[in-house]
């Protein structure tokens, strides 16, 4: 068998060996671990062989024989294997590869999980005797190591009354396994300390207790964290190495509590230290070093990420911060052979990183509780935290700084806003910070100061939140930037605003130097170094005029009337750009440069553009508080703004600076809504545009979107500072009515001109391509407004609606273009059901109702992603609209609807992942049971609870109980978010426990008698994931024993 076994192994994994004959061994091999006794001889493998794939194949059926088989293994046998099993690991330990003694630790681990401390007492005892043997003391920890992963943690596979006993057991020992690491940590680094041997640290050697300023003086770590480093021999490392990853996690999952004591906390800093000084010869020995002071700061982080502070702990915390400080202290100092910069970069990056998360954790968690305290020096902390931001290596460890900044002024701003009494106090003690860190994050977002490293960033790669590298330096710089206006908004906008202008000057300077000959213009700027200049002030005005568009937000609300003067400054400046971009159409200028400063050029413009419609707002705000007083400067801006961007909507123009244009235009209809902006020549000439273009020069589809929202919602938003009765609904009305049908009219034609039967994809196609999503946007626009503004809106599309709904037969084999009209269609069933009324919307249903067929479905479905599948799911979505609807006006459509959930979809979906559709249609279930209960059940929901169900009548009982059974059937599946959904959807668990498969009657009732319907969300979740844990495990048990087993 031995040899046997030993030959299959090594023909298993021979390169010659081929794929079919892999199988064939594959399944040999499992067939013989599913025999009883199969373990016997794999002992006897691990005990004889020195063939690494037959050890872990045998150790492989161990695992799998005590994690899946275990409650049917006799007990004479679990003895006899708990006995081997470690008197193996001792004996060989020394002689197997390491990931065999490893998988060998883990399968007796496992043994534990199960077994400790009822049949296998000594378990952890023996753990900690190898622990405390130096000869032992590396497997000793490898085997803590996995106990603290296996038992605190464990996964699925057990009760979690068992996983509550293990995590109680655990934490019983956690002061003797604490004192054990404490003393192993101390020993070694005593041991290799040396003290009396070396000469005093030379000034520039960075040991001097000086360097610590003021900043904890006096501490009692102080001078012994200026200790001489310990020289570690390779084992020591290796041994050192191992308690700290004991103790991080360790740490992971213990609370804080006086175990930790200052002493272990000392020596854990004792090795962060070798993470930032890196000095050695050896470059191997830097690597473990660097290694050391990375696991050190893992575990510190992990006590740091702790919310939860017992009273007594806040002393250590402190304790720690203090040692914390005095590592930032020296990873951020200049000496004469290093810069701050230089020193960062010469160190461990993963220890960087570990340092930067400790600083997070450090703001976004502890602040509010050191912050007060006459020990923390919080103004040199933030000076260390300058220095180390702004001396970043990389640009990742640069963000990752500025979101400690940001979290940081949240902080100070949500304190600020508690304490108005003695705002000014706290402000002024932070004022010089917020002052230089404004001041240095305008000047990183700026070539003139910090071209080298702009350029390096990415600007065309898109990451998964859609945004380059720089935009996303650009945006997180701003949004700091925007944090410290909050705080200190006359000198943050006295700091930008001149910055502003001097970019500014330079743009609109441009002018004199732009040469005509006959039809073309060029901009005579050739030299190569002015040409760079021009760069990168123009890409300086970019972002400049991004921050300023950023800071809008500070000027509205209750702080209009004493910012008031500075706003209107910052928008005629915004006006008189975008007029003269507009004007002198330099995005259309021939350049020395076109492939850089072209774009330049054009983003400028359109940046302008979009820090004008950033203020909208605060234009609104003016139009309602000060128009009146003000009625000539208001009316010039908004006239010159639309002045602006009116030149800029045609097809000719970048599709960057027209989309700006557009945007700024739907932010004026909708935003601010001047009751003059009908009548202006420019609004006049897109409305004439728009009405008038073709196929040939019609704007690019988002484009024409945007136009067509911006004209509509200017007739149909409810004018502001009106009465009902000026707001002039009948002229309104018929010029809406206009414009949809002139945007409408090749849609509307098609009715007349199409067969009704199903067809090929055509021109026709593309006009409802076009137009449905252009109709939908219009519709989705006034979503929540008046019923007059709805109503309107609907009498305008009414034709276009019937024409979509005689249309929809013809195209039904057309995925593409039936997800267009049923999307149309869902959007008009969520914003205007009430005013298409009862009789078409039911029209509308038994259309849809009768045209997907089951085959049809089926197909669209299967295809997961595709069109057809989307058909579905807005489908389905639409139906969830039809039956929340009260009243009676739609219930003869549930038992359709209720047929095509549990007769159509649910065949196709229930085997499958699907999980969008899947989602739907358990969502339209729900909205069934929940919205038209008495379809099933006569009496009230609370008189059944209360008589008790066996007075309570139930009508279409098959439907129900199918429903029933599709949510059942769903907790089965490994589709985590539909078993989330699902039990949130169920109101009792009664309804769904008895129909769950792999479980039997006794272990339902003890699952119902664990779920408690909690009334607060954390006690809830608790008893939701114990529910989904021991069902799961009664499951796993109940599949795992030998047949013919009786359950107990």
């Amino acid at each position: 068998m031995y040899l046997l076994g030993m030959s299959l192994m090594t023909e298993f994994f021979h390169s010659c060996t081929t794929n079919e004959r892999k199988r064939e061994i594959e399944e040999l091999l499992n067939n013989f671990a599913q025999q009883t006794g199969a373990w016997r001889h794999c002992l006897f493998f691990l005990s004889n062989t020195r063939n690494e794939y037959v050890m872990m194949y045998s150790l492989t059926v161990f695992e799998n024989l005590v994690n899946k088989m275990w409650i049917g293994v006799a007990s004479q046998d679990k003895m006899e294997i708990r006995s081997c099993l470690p008197k193996l690991l001792l004996a060989q330990h020394k002689s197997v590869p390491y990931f065999i003694r490893n998988k060998l630790c883990k399968v007796i681990v496992d043994i534990g999980r199960q077994d400790w401390p009822m049949f296998y007492h000594d378990f952890f005892t023996n753990t900690l005797q190898l622990i405390q043997s130096p000869a032992l003391a590396q497997l000793g920890l490898v085997m803590l190591k996995t106990t603290s992963e296996e038992l605190a943690c464990p996964r699925e596979d057990l009760s979690v009354a068992r996983k509550e006993e293990l995590r109680k057991l655990l934490l019983e020992q956690v002061p003797t396994v604490l004192g054990l690491l404490t003393g192993i940590l101390e020993t070694y680094w005593d041991k290799h300390s040396v003290i009396a041997s070396t000469p005093p640290p030379s000034p520039t050697s960075g040991e001097s207790v000086e360097l610590l300023g003021s900043l904890f003086q006096g501490s009692q770590y102080s001078k012994l964290l200026c200790q001489p480093m310990a020289a570690l021999d390779n084992e020591s490392q290796q041994l050192c190495c191992l308690v700290l990853e004991c103790l991080a996690h360790l740490f992971s999952w213990i609370p804080l509590s006086t175990s930790i004591t200052p002493t272990l906390l000392a020596s854990i800093f004792h090795f962060a230290r070798f993470g930032c000084d890196l000095r050695t010869k050896s470059e191997a020995n830097k690597v473990d070093r660097a290694r050391l002071g990375v696991l050190a700061m893992t575990c510190v982080n992990e006590l740091v990420s702790k919310n939860c502070v017992p009273m007594d702990f806040e002393e250590y915390l402190l304790r720690m911060f203090q040692q914390t400080f005095f590592l930032l202290q020296r990873l951020t100092r200049e000496n004469n052979a290093h810069t701050v910069k230089s020193r960062l970069q010469e160190l461990d990056e993963s220890y960087l990183e570990k340092f930067t998360d400790f600083l997070r954790l450090f703001v976004s968690v502890h602040l509010r509780r050191i912050e007060s305290s006459p020990q923390f020096p919080i103004v040199e902390f933030l000076a260390l935290l300058f220095k180390y931001t702004f001396n970043q290596p990389t640009h990742e460890g640069y963000f990752a700084c500025l979101d400690i900044w940001s979290v940081f002024l949240d902080f100070l701003t949500t304190k600020i806003k508690s304490r108005l009494a003695d705002r000014e106090s706290v402000l002024n003690r932070y004022k010089d910070a917020l002052v230089l860190l404004l001041r240095e994050v305008l000047n990183r977002i700026q070539f003139r100061y910090n071209q080298a490293q702009l350029e390096e960033l990415d600007d065309e790669t898109l990451d998964d939140d859609q945004q380059t590298e720089w935009q996303r330096y650009l945006r997180q710089s701003l949004e700091v930037v925007a944090k410290v206006m909050e705080l200190l908004p006359s000198h943050a906008f006295s700091t930008l605003f001149p910055v502003l202008q001097e970019n500014l000057d330079v743009y609109l300077g441009l002018q004199q130097f732009i040469v005509t000959t006959g039809t073309s213009r060029r901009l005579n700027i050739t030299a190569e170094n002015d040409c760079r200049r021009l760069h990168c002030s123009l890409r300086d005005l970019s972002s400049l005029l991004q921050a300023v568009g950023r800071l809008a937000e500070h000027f509205i609300g209750e702080v209009f009337a004493g910012r008031f003067s500075d706003a209107l400054a910052v928008v005629e400046r915004l006006v008189e750009v975008t007029c003269y971009g507009s004007q002198t159409s330099l995005y259309d200028l021939e350049t020395a440069v076109p492939s850089v400063l072209k774009p330049d050029l054009i983003d400028v413009h359109a940046q302008a553009l979009a820090a004008l419609q950033a203020y909208s707002h605060w234009l609104a705000q003016f139009y309602s508080e000060v128009h009146s007083q003000n009625q000539t400067q208001f009316i010039n801006l908004i006239t010159s703004a639309v002045d602006a961007s009116s030149p800029l909507i045609t097809a000719k123009v970048p599709e960057k600076l027209l989309l700006s244009a557009c945007h700024l235009m739907v932010s004026i209809t909708s935003t601010v809504r001047p009751v003059f902006l009908v009548t202006l020549p420019a609004v006049q000439n897109i409305f004439n545009l728009i009405t008038t273009e073709n196929q040939n020069r019609r704007l690019p589809q988002e484009a024409h979107m945007l136009v067509c929202r911006a004209l509509s919602n200017m007739l149909l938003l409810p004018w502001p500072n009106l009465p009902e009765n000026e707001q002039q609904w009948q002229t309104r009305s018929s010029n809406h009515a206009s414009l949809l049908a002139a945007l409408t009219r090749e849609y509307r034609i098609l009715r007349g001109t199409v067969n009704i039967t199903p067809r090929q994809p055509g021109l026709d196609d593309t006009v409802i391509k076009q137009t449905l999503p252009v109709l939908r946007d219009v519709v989705d626009s006034i979503s929540s407004e008046s019923t007059k503004s709805r109503q309107i809106c609907y009498q305008s599309l009414q034709e276009s609606v019937q024409v979509s709904l005689s249309l929809f037969p013809v195209f039904i084999q057309q995925p593409d273009v039936t997800d267009e009209m049923l999307a149309f269609f869902l959007t008009l069933f969520q914003a205007l059901r009430v005013q298409m009324g009862v009789a078409f919307t039911g029209q509308i249903i038994h259309t849809f109702l009768s045209m997907f067929t089951r085959e049809q479905l089926a197909a669209s479905i299967l295809q997961e992603g595709s069109a057809g599948c989307r058909v579905v799911q807005k489908f389905l979505k639409i139906l969830q609209v039809v039956v929340q609807e009260p009243g009676q006006a739609f219930k003869p459509f549930l038992p359709s609807i209720l047929s095509l959930c549990m007769e159509q979809v649910y065949p196709v979906v229930s085997e499958r992942s699907s999980p969008d559709v899947k989602a739907e249609m358990f969502e339209l279930l729900y909205q069934i049971l929940h919205q038209n209960w008495r379809y099933f059940f006569k009496t009230s929901v609370l008189t059944s609870v209360q008589r008790g169900a066996a007075e309570d009548t139930m009508e279409n009982e098959a439907q129900f109980t199918a429903a029933m059974q599709a949510f059942g059937q769903s907790f089965l599946q490994p589709d985590i978010h539909i078993f989330k959904q699902n039990l949130s959807y169920l109101e009792s668990l009664n309804k769904f426990l008895n129909g769950c498969q792999g479980v039997d009657t006794s272990q339902r009732a003890v699952l119902a008698r664990n779920f408690k319907l909690e009334r607060d969300l954390p006690s809830f979740t608790q008893s939701v994931q114990r529910l989904v844990n021991d069902l799961r495990y009664y499951r796993l048990c109940n599949s795992s024993l030998p047949t013919g087993t009786i359950k107990l």
